[in-house]
């Protein structure tokens, strides 16, 4: 990774943590991971999960993010909360589809391919969460969760209660996590590098890339935007069906 990849991810890291915190200040909405992790489980098991990407360098350390949703993707996997997984996240620091290389992990960790689906568009966390639920409702999915940090967690809930999405959460427990397997699966030669490839910040400015972290940037449903004045305010960005 070159020195400006380091910055602009380093800045992305630094913003994402200090709007998980302003968003997870609000209204109290968001339950304590161990209470949310409960009401979560006593419905299991759950058609899919969204677990959002992470960027990868090919050739540097397992990233301790990816690890981490990773090994406890497969925790719900193998243990019955989940029948599905839906690995998000377009090619945005790194030449790499990050939902196509968390499969590639997945699949090297044993994890059944023909119950791993890739989103490969969002660019942001809310794009993760927005498009793997409109793909998991293509798929006919209908009880669905998000597995991910209890920091990324929090910063979904307003987001996802604002627009009243019907996904429930499944926020990494680190005293399970510290007891399941950490080996690095092997994924050298299965992922191919995308042509051409110009990362988010050297297309978008500082403020464009903190509109996207907002959600201003996503392609909606009509059907999603429950409210009239959630209509009214995203008029402009709605998919014509």
């Amino acid at each position: 990774m070159n020195k400006n990849s380091c910055f602009h991810l380093s800045r992305q890291i630094i913003l994402f943590c200090l709007l998980s915190f302003l968003l997870s200040s609000c209204r109290g909405l968001f339950l304590s991971k161990e209470k949310a992790y409960s009401k979560a489980i006593a419905t299991k098991p759950f058609d899919a999960i969204i677990v959002p990407g992470f960027p990868y360098f090919e050739g540097q350390p397992w990233p301790q993010v990816v690890q981490m949703r990773m090994i406890w993707a497969k925790f719900l996997y193998q243990n019955g909360y989940t029948k599905n997984i839906i690995f998000s996240g377009n090619a945005v620091y790194s030449p790499f589809v990050e939902g196509k290389t968390m499969k590639a992990f997945a699949i090297a960790m044993g994890i059944p391919e023909e119950h791993i689906y890739v989103e490969d568009k969002a660019e942001h966390s809310v794009e993760n969460v927005y498009y793997s639920y409109r793909l998991a409702k293509k798929l006919g999915f209908k009880k669905i969760a998000l597995a991910t940090d209890p920091v990324q967690t929090r910063s979904m809930v307003s987001f996802i209660h604002r627009f009243s999405l019907p996904i429930s959460y499944l926020p990494i427990m680190y005293k399970t996590l510290r007891l399941l397997p950490h080996n690095e699966p092997d994924i050298e030669g299965k992922l191919q590098r995308v042509e051409n490839f110009i990362s988010l910040p050297e297309k978008e400015t500082f403020k464009q890339r903190f509109a996207g972290t907002l959600g201003k940037n996503i392609k909606w449903h009509i059907e999603d935007l429950k409210k009239k004045r959630l209509r009214k305010k995203y008029s402009h960005n709605i998919v014509q069906e």
